[in-house]
């Protein structure tokens, strides 16, 4: 499956539904990290006008912090108005990825410094039925990604050290964002880049100049008074500055 192919959810079960053609870049997934969890319906359907719904999985071990699981992540996948960017920051993803892959999420993403052997999980995940992403931290080198971009369908970088919402964006991320974008084009893949962390009106601007065309934002839609004009806005305001 090809990363600008159509993606079909991986069980039908009245729920689900299949995925349209990926909408056009650049792409707003607001995180749920930043809703309100006692009223998860009604902030999801806040939303509706996003692309992507991002939920971070983690796992207290991977990182410092403990979220959702699989029964939680069901229950959303099965309530948003929009498809799931399911953000794993566990250990052992080879392990659990799969599952979320199974409930139907449109899109699940591994950190490259938990996964044994990347490729293999990403080709699992794509023959279960969703688009595969690997995420980075922001120490981390995309280097040894480049040789094989055709494997997956997003790369993330994060743009804050991963386990909490609320950080501040960091700006020295920008310089490996700009070299992965530079590479994606001069290879002719069509990879999804992604950034995660502290995007806000302001912020936006300097990933989408950077590369990035996928963009996570926490508060900045949630905590506005309308979540779904703060998401045109920052689309917006990322394709003026597209790169």
């Amino acid at each position: 499956m090809g990363s600008t192919e159509p993606t079909l959810s991986a069980r039908d079960n009245g729920l689900v539904r299949p995925l349209h053609d990926p909408p056009a870049a650049p792409r707003i997934n607001p995180s749920i990290l930043a809703a309100d969890f006692v009223n998860m319906q009604a902030e999801l359907a806040r939303i509706a006008g996003a692309d992507f719904v991002h939920v971070d999985v983690m796992d207290n071990h991977f990182v410092p912090n403990l979220t959702f699981g699989p029964q939680m992540v069901g229950r959303i996948q099965e309530t948003s108005p929009v498809p799931l960017d399911v953000h794993l920051m566990i250990d052992a993803p080879e392990r659990w990825a799969p599952e979320y892959a199974e409930l139907g999420a449109a899109s699940v993403t591994f950190h490259l410094e938990a996964a044994a052997d990347p490729v293999a999980l990403a080709r699992r995940l794509r023959e279960i039925g969703a688009r595969a992403g690997v995420a980075v931290k922001p120490a981390t080198p995309l280097e040894n990604l480049y040789d094989v971009l055709d494997e997956f369908d997003q790369i993330l970088v994060m743009t804050v050290e991963p386990g909490f919402g609320g950080q501040s964006f960091m700006p020295e991320t920008m310089p490996k964002l700009a070299r992965l974008a530079d590479e994606a084009r001069r290879r002719g893949s069509s990879v999804w880049l992604q950034v995660d962390g502290g995007i806000s009106a302001s912020t936006i601007e300097i990933a989408a100049e950077a590369g990035a065309d996928t963009f996570v934002a926490g508060s900045a839609v949630f905590g506005a008074a309308d979540p779904d004009r703060a998401i045109s806005e920052l689309r917006r305001s990322a394709a003026r500055h597209a790169h």
